[in-house]
């Protein structure tokens, strides 16, 4: 974040693959060595977390803030490394190349994992690297593994609806499902393991090609999540264990009810308590996995709005202060440096903003956002710009630039747009003129969702946060990837000083 640079937003699961969803195979080599020859530096991805149908396979909703995606574990490099037989691959299922079919993947993926543990716990040869990664990760490892299992057993219900002494951890009975659930437990290990595995080594391949990744970390967890369940202290919960508040944000232009999340909040004070043991945890997985980290929700840390879980909307809530200072005083104790992105979209306040500045932490600008009436003093407009932050044409969460023309600008929109660049405006070329816009910026990085580089239309859109389903689907096809985008990024990054 201290040169000129630029980089590309792409999640895992819309790389192209035979197996029905993006992963950490062939093709994100592949796109590795796109980003190399047009001389990007860094690859942002969506959060790596555990992700389920129950909700919508958002990577923001997991049952674990540790635990990472199985789906996305390569089948063929698990052949390679010699935990499949070639039969166990072929002959190819049939899935569809365009999207993401979470409902056919699940269940194949995990046919697919349970050869792989067969073969696995019938050969030692990975048994010393695999315990090693048991003992570095057990803080989180063994309640995630078990939780699950756990969660299996009854059905999936939420923890809090389990019988007493398993809801509370009664030592006892934890022992007892330990005993009893020994494999599967193990099993999930092994997948986690896996996963890292061949995280790590795409992740190698990457820097060693001056490519840096910049991960993404949700602020809040989910009530019915492993951390919750071992951790209940961390969290305001009452004495049903149930949450006595939640996390949302009120009223605004957007929404005359604001937004319930439904997430419980922290209880800072305990933590404060901990030292914050459980957030140093978390960070220091995330660095491990990340060159950077960007913060969701990154005010949430100065002040939050909490609203009592008795409420139906956000509107009876109240701000409430949080710890951020001395938090991340605490995090500079145990990390040289914090390379942590900002989230600061929407309303943020002058406490937050201070936040931000006294530890230098970058913050976000989005082009989609600039050119409204107040253009001139508009901090999103380019003009505006300051060196340490990202300027992104959009993030995961908004139309796609050829969708945003063609359904959200306004008249006005176009026109200011127009005179801002001096010329007409077309579909045809109004994504490479915002790409141009954010190479040109002052800003130290700046980002393109992958669908913004292609040109794409609302139908690629990633992410519409007011619908529960039809999300996290979009997926490249080989044949986007022409030599003209090729040619047209590389030209306009080394332009611009990006190189």
């Amino acid at each position: 974040m201290k040169k000129r640079a630029s980089g590309i937003l792409f999640h895992i699961t819309s790389l192209p693959s035979p197996y029905g969803i993006g992963d950490l195979g062939t093709w994100a080599y592949t796109f590795a060595d796109f980003l190399a020859k047009t001389k990007q530096s860094f690859w942002q991805i969506l959060p790596l977390n555990l992700t389920d149908l129950v909700h919508g396979n958002s990577p923001y909703n997991s049952i674990s803030a540790f635990a990472n995606n199985t789906l996305l574990i390569s089948p063929e490099i698990m052949y390679q490394n010699g935990f499949l037989r070639k039969n166990d691959i072929e002959p190819l299922p049939s899935f569809p190349d365009h999207y993401v079919s979470y409902r056919e993947v699940t269940p194949y993926k995990r046919q697919l994992f349970h050869r792989a543990y067969e073969y696995f716990k019938g050969n030692n040869r990975h048994i010393y690297e695999y315990e090693k990664f048991c003992l570095e990760n057990s803080n989180w490892l063994d309640d995630f593994a078990l939780f699950t299992v756990i969660k299996n057993h009854f059905h999936g219900q939420v923890w809090s609806k389990w019988p007493e002494e398993i809801r509370d951890r009664k030592p006892e009975s934890i022992q007892t499902f330990k005993t009893q659930y020994h494999s599967a437990i193990e099993k999930k290990k092994f997948l986690q393991y896996l996963f890292f595995q061949q995280w790590s080594a795409l992740k190698n391949y990457c820097n060693d090609r001056g490519i840096q990744i910049i991960g993404d970390m949700p602020i809040y967890v989910c009530y019915d999540s492993a951390d919750v369940w071992a951790n209940p202290d961390l969290f305001k919960l009452n004495e049903e264990k149930q949450p006595s508040f939640v996390a949302g944000v009120p009223p605004d232009y957007f929404s005359v009810t604001g937004q319930l999340w439904g997430n419980p909040v922290y209880h800072w004070d305990r933590l404060k308590e901990t030292e914050y043991t459980w957030w140093i945890q978390r960070m220091k997985q995330n660095l491990r996995l990340f060159d950077m980290v960007r913060i969701d929700h990154f005010r949430g840390f100065v002040a939050y709005w909490e609203v009592p879980s008795t409420e139906k909307t956000a509107v009876n809530g109240r701000w409430v202060e949080a710890p951020a200072e001395h938090l991340f005083t605490t995090f500079l104790k145990h990390f040289p440096y914090l390379p942590i992105i900002a989230e600061d979209l929407g309303t943020i306040t002058p406490d937050v903003r201070e936040t931000i500045r006294h530890f230098e932490f970058p913050g976000m600008r989005v082009l989609l956002f600039a050119f409204g009436w107040n253009l001139p003093t508009n901090p999103y407009a380019p003009h505006n710009h300051i060196r340490n932050c990202l300027v992104y044409t959009g993030t995961h969460d908004n139309n796609t630039i050829q969708g945003w023309l063609e359904k959200e600008a306004a008249e006005e929109d176009k026109e200011r747009l127009s005179r801002y660049l001096g010329k007409e405006i077309s579909s045809q070329n109004i994504h490479w003129e915002l790409i141009r816009l954010a190479m040109m910026s002052v800003a130290n990085l700046s980002v393109f969702p992958m669908q913004d580089i292609l040109g794409l239309g609302e139908e690629s859109r990633m992410n519409f946060p007011s619908k529960k389903d039809g999300n996290w689907l979009w997926r490249l096809l080989p044949a986007n990837l022409t030599q003209d985008v090729i040619q047209k990024l590389l030209e306009m990054t080394e332009t611009y000083g990006r190189a």
